[in-house]
């Protein structure tokens, strides 16, 4: 059925990749929830913040407000660092995964991940994002 046609975004690899040309440019910090339904695959993509300092001015609150509106079972939280292109999270970017973590728990809406998108050649690891649920913190 139609369903099919949604992009299935339930590994960090697919997230990014799905993201990267949407971020790619940018100049500004954008924050963006990712909607997803039972299967994991895309319902809506909102823009919760954009232009701020940093990520942790994306509060959990605002987060899964979208989700609960879009009728989402899960959601993946993407942002990007335009600036140093270096994708590894900052303490508030842990922080507010911390934050969403709890709350996703408490209103039984599943974080699937939260993936940070820099540019390759500026990644240490060359790879270009990073997944706070590849590295074992979701």
């Amino acid at each position: 059925g139609p369903e099919r046609q949604l992009p299935l975004l339930n590994r960090a690899e697919l997230i990014a990749a799905h993201m990267q040309p949407i971020v790619f440019g940018l100049a500004v910090e954008k924050f963006y929830v990712l909607c997803l339904n039972r299967k994991n695959r895309l319902i809506k993509l909102v823009e919760a913040t954009s232009g701020t300092a940093t990520a942790a001015l994306a509060h959990p609150r605002e987060v899964f407000r979208i989700a609960i509106r879009e009728g989402a079972t899960a959601v993946a939280c993407v942002h990007n660092h335009p600036s140093s292109g270096d994708p590894a999270p900052s303490s508030p970017d842990v922080a507010v995964t911390r934050q969403l973590r709890e709350a996703s728990k408490a209103i039984d809406i599943e974080l699937i991940d939260h993936v940070i998108i820099g540019r390759r050649e500026s990644d240490p690891l060359g790879v270009g994002f990073y997944s706070f649920r590849n590295a074992g913190l979701l």
